[in-house]
């Protein structure tokens, strides 16, 4: 008799292994990433960032306007990076040491870190490339779009909740006279404002993950995603499973 029950209930024990292993194919892909970027040092300018984490490969995306548009008749390059390993925070004013008006580099890093990857637009990723200006995007307003490998000190920083995205490259113009006369703390055969921060923006993890490659498509209208579609299924054969262990123990009673 109790090994007839044993049997009766196994379907229930099926379909729940069968459900786990649905959710946790549901689970795996990418984790994205977010930043909201507001202006430092007079900048007027703004841009967002999106990065899509699959393992160490991150797809990002980003938007920029506003910020110093030419210099010498040329396209303003700004260099930008992924720094981290701080207080995962953009500089207040008060992190202006000398009192010039403009943090520099070297001012905010307590708050934001060191450079952990650079965001150029092709070549060297590392922070050996962290002011090369001609890998860096340029131009008052451009977008900005590369998948790259990142490496364990980046990934930890973005584990942790410490990783900033800093976008550097001021307008002359808009600082100073002290400021003007200085040079930069990174390059010094650059002015001050070409590699102090204009935009800044902490890295945050969103709630939302991406949908694992080959899910289900569905057509028009609003879909609640596949994890509950594997919850309704779930759902719908702990029904059927309990409906069997239900007859089976009609039969058993009956027979004895």
């Amino acid at each position: 008799m109790k090994k007839k029950l044993l049997l009766a209930l196994t379907p229930v024990a099926a379909v729940c292994v069968a459900a786990m292993g649905m959710s946790s194919a549901a689970a795996t892909g990418s984790t994205n990433y977010q930043a909201s970027l507001s202006s430092l040092n007079h900048s007027t300018g703004s841009g967002t960032l999106s990065l899509a984490l699959n393992g160490n490969q991150a797809t990002i995306t980003e938007h920029v306007t506003g910020i110093a548009d030419k210099f010498m008749s040329a396209p303003y390059p700004h260099v930008q990076h992924i720094h981290g390993g701080a207080m995962g925070t953009c500089p207040m004013p008060s992190a202006d040491k000398n009192g010039d008006g403009v943090i520099s580099t070297t001012e905010g890093a307590p708050s934001y870190g060191g450079i952990l990857t650079t965001l150029s637009v092709s070549g060297d990723t590392s922070p050996a490339a962290g002011t090369n200006i001609k890998t860096a995007p340029s131009g008052g307003t451009y977008d900005y779009s590369r998948t790259i490998t990142l490496d364990p000190a980046t990934l930890s920083s973005m584990q942790a909740g410490t990783a900033v995205i800093v976008v550097h490259g001021l307008d002359p113009a808009t600082l100073s006279k002290q400021a003007q006369g200085e040079k930069s703390d990174l390059v010094p055969s650059l002015p001050l404002a070409a590699t102090s921060p204009t935009l800044c923006g902490k890295l945050v993890a969103s709630q939302m993950t991406s949908m694992p490659t080959g899910a289900v498509k569905t057509g028009g209208g609003s879909t609640s995603g596949i994890q509950d579609q594997d919850l309704y299924a779930l759902s719908g054969g702990l029904l059927l499973a309990a409906g069997a262990t239900v007859a089976a123990r009609r039969r058993l009673s009956q027979q004895n």
